[in-house]
């Protein structure tokens, strides 16, 4: 499960995306606009591969609130997101 004392802080997210992995979920946080409001997109995908040669239909993304707040719903979605799934991560994770 992934802490959120120690996750990533808000301050990096204002200025950098955030990737991480755990257990085959990959996941990246990164900062949108969309008209003109900012938002906390979180994103997942199986393992091996990056975000960015990952097919899309394999990724499952939710937005949440540019915030402190929003951060750390995202860490909750993370964690229900991981343990849903936890068979399928499984089967995926690379170092079992």
């Amino acid at each position: 499960m992934i802490d959120k004392e120690n996750f990533v802080s808000f301050n990096f997210l204002k200025k950098e995306n955030y990737t991480g992995s755990m257990q085959g979920m990959r996941y990246q946080l990164s900062k949108e606009e969309e008209n003109e409001v900012f938002k906390l997109r979180t994103t997942i995908w199986p393992e091996p591969y990056s975000f960015q040669v990952t097919k899309e239909e394999k990724k499952q993304s939710h937005d949440f609130e540019f915030s402190k707040d929003g951060k750390d719903e995202a860490v909750d979605w993370l964690n229900q997101q991981y343990d849903q799934q936890k068979e399928f991560w499984d089967k995926v994770n690379p170092y079992k």
